[in-house]
């Protein structure tokens, strides 16, 4: 059975401005041309899901109903822009908490091939850390960094983690994506 390809995208540094834990709505931005890179993506037949480590819940920095209002006012601005997530991942957990939620562990897009029809190998992940990659190569995805957020420290850290491509941003990515970069 073949599903649909999707684009896997991180949250913080990537959609919107990285502000270290965001969970404030004063914080929230979304980066210059992200909502007109998804729709190229969305027009060339791609859907999309979140894919969030949101350790702050995890740390006791916020509460999930923080995090809800936040993430909430991102899915309501793509939402207006005709961009349609199908759905939220979200790990809450500390990194020291061993969960199978958090990228790089790939349980998040296994679910999205077996809820939501997601042909994986056709699929991308696109986030500023290299867990980000990881999680690509660990669910059978191709994966970009971008240097947004945490993405230029990050690409130094990169090692023999497989990446398909280190670009400038979101918009660069889909470009990338669409062979169009």
């Amino acid at each position: 059975m073949s599903g649909d390809p999707f684009v896997f995208l991180d949250r913080d540094g990537t959609l919107i401005e990285e502000v270290g834990y965001g969970h404030r709505l004063e914080d929230y931005a979304l980066l210059p041309g992200a909502i007109d890179a998804l729709r190229d993506l969305r027009d060339a037949g791609f859907r999309f899901a979140i894919v969030t480590n949101q350790s702050g819940i995890g740390r006791g920095m916020f509460g999930r109903e923080d995090y809800e209002i936040y993430h909430g006012r991102l899915l309501d601005d793509l939402a207006l822009a005709d961009i349609a997530v199908e759905k939220t991942y979200m790990c809450p957990h500390a990194p020291a908490d061993g969960c199978s939620c958090r990228k790089p562990e790939p349980t998040s897009l296994f679910d999205a091939r077996d809820s939501l029809g997601a042909d994986l190998a056709r699929s991308w992940v696109i986030g500023d850390h290299v867990k980000d990659v990881a999680l690509a190569a660990n669910a059978g995805c191709r994966g970009i960094l971008v240097r947004t957020g945490h993405g230029e420290e990050e690409r130094v850290q990169l090692g023999d983690t497989p990446v398909d491509a280190v670009v400038a941003d979101l918009r660069a990515a889909a470009d990338h994506i669409l062979g169009r970069g």
